[in-house]
């Protein structure tokens, strides 16, 4: 009997009676092993009973993972007393840096079967192809999270078999795919959900010029601009909605690549169709591109700071600090741009170094027909005189959410 899995990356479903190969493709640690036992004889045998095909129970279009549990739930309770089995939400979850997300995560069991505290609750997040870091486990009364994790986390527990997690203070490291797992005694079952996180893009490469980062580098560089190496997704959906940029860059998962939304010869021929080119996966440590981070809600405000005179780039910073801030990050003045509708057509330091402004409006003498954040490079810090972009970040004095893990 031959099974289907589709994926995002592949143009055509792939069908094999390989479980391993399917295995490999989901990234779903033990997933398959329970399929194949629930979802033989006995699902091709119940069809006339009103369970879906196995194209529709498999192949249903998604984004993630495409298995779709609908089939093995209404198998395994006509067949198989006592199997766990885990539903989570199609598509993906959405919020923004500092908000409060819950990861939707339902599960099945036969409860004459099994004492609920001999169940075993575990989330985890994708950090890798088929490499998984702990989030937060719960045992009976048991609760515990992990790293970062730690005092943001907690079960909703909205009635028998609800597993879903809650995320509070949501930060940009916490985007990607996690894995929901449920586990008695005897049975285990998994199911995915992806974080996804609203936000900007932004093409970066330091003062040092262009393609002078390894992918460590990369990283590195977003990070110290308040971003993160941006997901392919990402990139893709700032592709839908315009970007177009002629310099290839790192992204979170090795990959180099650009988006092009108006071929010309000097990006590659301009006979070439639109979308974003890859490059595939090039080697971390000794190949060099620029980056492209991604960044999220401002937990502060951005703004130009008026002076009686144009300022170096030290004196910008003390400015900015006798003013109770600091310089804005390049992820932040994309971030007040993109989010909240910052508009200047006033050139400025940021921290970096480089001298920026951004345009929501396009206008006569404002850098052109479209909007964006403006580079006008990096110039000299001593000597050169702008204006200044700080950022003052917002203050909770009576904030303080935890849980307690007991």
């Amino acid at each position: 009997m031959e099974f289907c899995l589709c994926t995002e990356r592949l143009p055509t479903p792939v069908c094999s009676p390989d479980w391993q190969v399917l295995s490999r493709l989901s990234g779903n640690r033990g997933l398959w092993d329970s399929v194949r036992q629930q979802t033989s004889r006995a699902c091709a045998s119940d069809l006339s009973l009103g369970a879906p095909t196995l194209w529709e129970a498999f192949c249903c279009p998604m984004e993630s993972f495409c298995l779709r549990f609908l089939s093995k739930l209404q198998c395994s309770l006509l067949n198989d007393v006592g199997a766990v089995v885990v539903q989570t939400a199609p598509g993906k979850v959405v919020t923004h840096r500092g908000g409060t997300i819950i990861l939707p995560c339902r599960f099945h069991y036969d409860m004459s079967a099994h004492n609920p505290d001999e169940i075993r609750l575990k989330w985890t997040k994708m950090v890798e192809p088929m490499s998984f870091e702990d989030v937060f486990v719960a045992l009976g009364t048991e609760r515990r999270a992990f790293g970062s994790y730690r005092g943001r986390t907690a079960l909703q527990e909205d009635g028998a078999g609800d597993a879903s997690l809650i995320i509070r203070n949501v930060t940009l490291q916490d985007y990607g795919r996690y894995e929901c797992e449920v586990t008695n005694e005897l049975e285990d079952d998994a199911g995915m959900v992806k974080l996804d996180l609203e936000g900007v893009i932004f093409p970066y490469h330091p003062r040092l010029g262009r393609y002078t980062l390894n992918f460590h580098e990369a990283q590195k560089a977003c990070l110290e601009q308040d971003g993160i190496l941006a997901s392919y997704d990402q990139l893709h959906e700032a592709w839908l909605d315009g970007m177009d940029w002629c310099n290839a860059g790192w992204l979170e998962d090795g990959s180099v690549q650009y988006p092009i939304s108006k071929p010309r010869d000097e990006c590659g021929r301009k006979d070439t169709p639109v979308g974003v080119r890859n490059y595939g996966y090039r080697h971390k440590d000794d190949e060099h591109y620029d980056a492209f981070c991604f960044t999220s809600n401002l937990d502060g405000k951005v703004y130009f700071l008026k002076t009686y005179r144009k300022v170096s780039f030290p004196e910008a910073a003390q400015a900015c600090k006798k003013n109770g801030a600091t310089v804005a990050k390049v992820g932040q003045l994309y971030a007040a741009w993109k989010i909240q509708l910052l508009d200047k057509c006033e050139a400025g330091w940021v921290s970096d170094g480089s001298i920026r402004y951004p345009i929501v409006n396009p206008r006569a003498r404002c850098g052109g027909r479209e909007p964006g954040v403006r580079n006008l490079g990096f110039p000299d810090k001593k000597y050169k005189l702008f204006g200044v972009y700080c950022f003052k970040a917002h203050h909770h004095p009576f904030l303080q959410v935890s849980f307690p893990l007991w």
